[in-house]
């Protein structure tokens, strides 16, 4: 099995209700749901939405040595016009603008915001990053 990749993203969140609403209004489904956590499938992975207080009890730690925002996640799409669309649909659910999209020092485009419980994802067009049909990744060799 390869080193190098992550099956399972957990987020943290504060209430769990509010969390999977707004994760629902971006368009995200399910594909399991247990009390305190929801799992979403992904290509290859699956995200967690798991209640704070729960997470921090099966790590053994205090709520409150748990953070959010230095991890961004993040989507890439293949246009200006999907990142827009992706944008307008999150702001739509309630997230919280950190940088409106734009174009980059880069050479792309792209935005931030963050959900309800400060998570921070971009929304991204990189035009040197070609994406597969299913928005699958793989990034070119160097």
């Amino acid at each position: 099995m390869p080193d190098q990749r992550v099956t399972l993203v957990t987020l943290g969140v504060r209430d769990l209700a509010r969390s999977r609403a707004f994760y629902r209004a971006l368009g995200w489904h399910p594909a399991q749901e247990q009390e305190g956590v929801s799992f979403y499938q992904m290509h290859g992975a699956a995200l967690a939405l798991f209640g704070l207080k729960d997470l921090a009890d099966d790590m053994d730690r205090p709520a409150d040595d748990l953070g959010t925002g230095a991890v961004t996640l993040a989507q890439n799409f293949l246009t200006e016009q999907e990142v827009d669309a992706a944008w307008h649909r999150a702001m739509q659910a309630g997230a919280r603008t950190i940088k409106v999209p734009q174009a980059t020092a880069w050479g792309g485009y792209s935005g931030y915001f963050a959900d309800p419980d400060g998570h921070v994802w971009e929304l991204a067009m990189n035009p040197f990053w070609p994406l597969g049909p299913d928005g699958s990744l793989t990034l070119p060799r160097a």
